[in-house]
């Protein structure tokens, strides 16, 4: 009669633990969330090494020419397009500028404006 009451009482515990979702297995760890990252068009990384002579790489210069690293897309974008409108005085970034579509001037700002949104992990 106890082996009876005894199995009676394992199935009762079975039949609860399957009813209320409880399992002897342990949950498996949930995956860290992984930072999003921006999608960048690769076309503006291959633009953007012309920049790399005069300003450093990523922008990063370690010369007398400005370096633009960590400046926003839009900044970018904006000083791109005074230089090839003639709206800011250069005496060589007007040129190359005027090189470029506004297509390109997009790819290239988004590009470097990305640079420190990516490293500061």
């Amino acid at each position: 009669m106890v082996k009876t009451i005894t199995s009676w009482l394992s199935v009762g515990l079975l039949s609860a633990a399957v009813l209320t979702g409880c399992t002897t297995e342990k949950p498996e760890p949930q995956a860290a969330a992984e930072p999003v990252q921006e999608e960048v068009d690769p076309r503006g990384e291959i633009l953007a090494l012309s920049c790399a002579s005069c300003h450093g790489t990523d922008g990063k210069s370690t010369g007398i020419l400005p370096g633009f690293y960590g400046k926003s897309a839009s900044y970018l974008k904006t000083v791109l397009m005074e230089y090839k409108n003639d709206e800011r005085y250069s005496t060589v970034m007007g040129r190359h500028a005027k090189g470029y579509t506004d297509e390109e001037i997009d790819l290239i700002a988004e590009y470097f404006g990305s640079l420190s949104k990516n490293n500061s992990k």
